[in-house]
Parts: C-alpha cells; sequence; structure tokens
C-alpha cells in the first residue's frame, strides 16, 4: 500500500489499529533545497527538506509493517516525481544526501545505503520492529551532518502498537485528532549591518552558518519551519471533548513541551509506546535527536498555547503554537470571579 504523505502539521490518513498482518507500506520522499522565509522580518535560509517543508512529513505504520522508501534527489526539474508541490525559484539540488532513521536497525539507521547525489534515486525496505515516534535527518558524513540537519533535513515516523495505544493497565487509548510538531533550530549569520544575511544557495551559505553553529546559540527556535507558523490563521484546530495527540520532534537539541491551560494526559516522554505513560504531566522532556508523543482531552474552549517552555526559545526565538479550541465554557472548572479594577480598601 502507497502512503500519502501530507505537509506537517497535519499527519496521514491511518487507522490506529492494524487491520490484519503485516503490510508492506510504500513511501516516497522527495529532496527539495530551497529558500525558505523563517520569522517575520524577512529572514531567509537556503533549507535542505524532505518534501519540501520543515520538518519533513510524518511517516505513520504499524509494528511489524515493512516501510518501502523511496529517497529521490531530484537535480533539475524534469527529475521530479510529477504532481509534488512546485517550489518558488526552485531550480535543481545540488548536494548529496541521504536519511538516517531511528526506527531502522543497522546501516547507520539506513544512511549507509541511501546516499544520492543530484538526478539519483534509491529505495531501502525495512521491518518497523520498535513501536514509538521516532526522527528521521539527513546525515551525509562529517560537518555534513549537522549542518543539513539545522538547515530543516528532518522529520519523524510513528509506529504504532498494532492494537493502538494502550495506557499502563492496558486499557486502549484513543485519539480524535493528530498533530505533528517538528521543532528547529537555525543558526543565520549577521552582517556587519546586524541584519540577518542572505546567501545564494546552500553552499554558499554553508562556511558562515558553520561558525554560527559552533556557538551552539540558535538566531531562530521554531515550530515547523518559521516564527508564527503554527499561529493566527493556521492555528491548530480542536474541539471540547476531543482527545488530541501531539506528536513532537527535535532532531538536534532538547526542547520541553508544555501546554497552556492544558496538561500531558499521557506522554510518552522518550517516544516508546512499548513502555507506560506519564500521566497529568505540566511540562515533559523531550531529548535532542528524538520525538515523543502527548495524549490531552480538551475541556474547555479558547486559545491554548503549545510552547517550548525555555521560554527563550518560545518568546524570543519562535517556539510557539496555538491551538483553538472550540465549545461550551465550564465554570465549574474556572471562573472569573472578579474583573481587573481598582483595589478595594482594606
Amino acid at each position: 500500500m502507497k502512503q500519502v504523505l501530507v505537509r506537517p502539521p497535519l499527519v496521514p490518513e491511518h487507522s490506529q489499529e492494524a487491520e490484519g498482518g503485516p503490510k508492506i507500506v510504500e513511501v516516497l520522499l522527495e529532496i527539495g533545497e530551497r529558500k525558505l522565509r523563517i520569522d517575520n522580518e524577512g529572514t531567509t535560509i537556503n533549507a535542505m527538506t524532505f518534501m519540501g517543508s520543515v520538518p519533513g512529513p510524518l511517516i505513520v505504520v504499524h509494528q511489524d509493517d515493512y516501510v518501502e522508501l523511496t529517497l529521490v534527489n531530484p537535480a533539475k526539474p524534469a527529475d521530479r516525481v510529477p504532481g509534488g508541490e512546485a517550489w518558488e525559484g526552485w531550480t535543481g539540488n545540488i548536494m548529496s544526501h541521504n536519511i538516517d532513521l531511528h526506527a531502522v536497525t543497522g546501516a547507520l539507521g539506513g544512511g549507509g545505503l541511501t546516499m544520492v547525489a543530484p538526478g539519483q534515486q534509491a529505495k531501502i525496505r525495512f521491518k518497523a520492529t520498535k513501536p514509538g515516534v521516532f526522527v528521521y535527518h539527513c546525515a551525509p558524513g562529517g560537518a555534513m551532518i549537522p549542518y543539513h540537519v539545522v538547515t530543516g533535513m528532518n522529520g519523524a515516523i510513528m509506529v504504532l502498537p498494532r492494537k493502538g495505544l494502550k495506557d499502563a493497565d492496558g486499557n486502549a487509548l484513543r485519539y480524535d485528532r493528530a498533530y505533528y510538531i517538528g521543532e528547529q533550530d537555525f543558526y543565520v549569520p549577521k552582517g556587519s549591518d546586524g541584519k540577518y544575511k542572505s546567501f545564494a544557495s546552500p553552499a554558499a551559505a554553508m562556511t558562515e552558518m558553520l561558525e554560527v553553529m559552533k556557538t551552539n546559540e540558535p538566531s531562530h527556535v521554531v515550530f515547523n519551519g518559521a516564527v508564527g507558523a503554527l499561529t493566527g490563521d493556521a492555528s491548530l484546530k480542536a474541539k471540547v471533548g476531543e482527545r488530541v495527540l501531539f506528536i513532537h520532534s527535535q532532531a538536534n537539541r532538547d526542547t520541553r513541551p508544555h501546554l497552556i491551560g492544558g496538561h500531558g494526559d499521557y506522554v510518552w516522554q522518550g517516544g516508546s509506546f512499548a513502555d507506560p505513560p506519564d500521566t497529568n504531566l505540566e511540562t515533559w522532556f523531550i531529548a535532542g535527536g528524538s520525538a515523543g508523543a502527548a495524549l490531552y482531552k480538551f475541556l474547555q474552549p479558547g486559545l491554548y498555547v503549545y510552547l517550548n517552555h525555555n521560554l527563550i526559545d518560545a518568546v524570543l526565538k519562535g517556539a510557539a503554537a496555538h491551538v483553538m479550541v472550540e465549545g461550551e465554557w465550564d465554570n465549574d472548572l474556572l471562573e472569573q470571579i472578579q474583573e481587573a479594577g481598582p483595589i478595594e480598601a482594606r
């Protein structure tokens, strides 16, 4: 069966429990080196991407399924897979790439078998042996590994247990919606005028960007590729009473997801669905180079902010998203007794 990949934060259509025996799931990932705007000031980065987005699309399979993954590195428009998104200003890729999937056993997570120069494609088949959520990223070797990762070339794969998610007592856990949030750190150099620099290609940007990377101080920390990418009209949506699964990956730095006004009812911090989830967490931890998941049932309508609770990264650098929830307000859970006004005499 072929999986139709979608742009994050959306996830592919899938069943929460496996239907029948293990399947071969065909996945095609096309590499795109393209310029992306990453903040409201017009700062751009020469992103390297899977399928044109940061992060790359979420792949969803079940434990014991086989994933037949084709990686395509187009050198020119004629090499592109028909029907793909048009990338503005794109004329072709110039670098070699591969894919290291943390869900894969052996051969550098598949990285040793998938190196493709511009104009090439490669195909692997692997068995999804471990249930959980796992990062994938490009890992072409040496300094190119962190450079490709921090210019956007990462994503995640979710391997569901065949009988679906369970709590610590083995009871079924279901979700009504699922969203994939990929947290990305960018390292954009500044010029002598104090403004962020722009470059003609990933190769042209590399020398100066590597110097910024060595400081371990990102210029931007964002969700889904840009400051504000999941706010305003692009806010995540939910309704009171719905259970929402938040899948969160960070391929390079530690992060601390938090839902302002809500909680992690069930949280798989390390990403393993084979282990019992933590419960009722205010903030959870996802180590750099990993992915995790949190399930929450929304009880009140209104605006929620989902962010990295390193508030410097969230507020000053961009790692925040909005969730707009529809429904009826419950005063038993929260009620305003007095509006702000003058202090009363005592």
